[in-house]
């Protein structure tokens, strides 16, 4: 995925894909959605970003600005389910599973001390759990509570079936 230069890698969902999105920020890549953007404003976003777009919209693709490559961008297939498009994304662009970011915006996650989150953190989540993180971006404080551990496994699956049909 290098030459893509995934460190740097991030992402557009069209207005089809705001869950798929969601889903990749868990991953661990930047992926916005907007609902109810314009075609033309996403495209340009992307142009102006170098962010690609990931859609299932097929005449999008016909833009010149995405025909031509001064946009990237990927058809997801309209028929996939939520959890079919995050592997449809991961196997096309060789995606590595990075540490996961904040799923409601896609910033990055940083740990906070526990002591620093007494008033803040629900009292079950602070008497259960010994780490805390918050979003870079939004500030939204999380845990690893049975939420969280639901989408580990989600992904955990996902990772495991894409090891075992991975090129040796």
């Amino acid at each position: 995925m290098s030459s893509h230069g995934q460190t740097e890698l991030h992402f557009f969902c069209d207005a089809m894909l705001g869950g798929l999105a969601r889903w990749l920020r868990a991953w661990g890549y930047d992926a916005a959605y907007e609902y109810g953007i314009d075609d033309g404003r996403l495209v340009a976003r992307a142009e102006e970003t170098g962010a690609m777009i990931l859609s299932s919209d097929g005449p999008l693709f016909e833009r010149t600005v995405i025909a031509s490559g001064r946009a990237k961008a990927l058809y997801v297939p309209q028929q996939l389910s939520r959890d079919q498009q995050l592997d449809f994304v991961v196997r096309e662009l060789g995606l590595a599973r990075r540490p996961g970011r904040c799923m409601a915006c896609g910033g990055e996650l940083a740990d906070v001390p526990k002591h620093s989150v007494t008033d803040e953190a629900p009292p079950l989540a602070f008497r259960h759990c010994d780490r805390f993180w918050r979003c870079a971006r939004c500030g939204k404080l999380l845990w690893r509570g049975t939420h969280w551990h639901h989408i580990a496994r989600r992904l955990d699956t996902l990772d495991e079936s894409a090891r075992r049909e991975a090129p040796r």
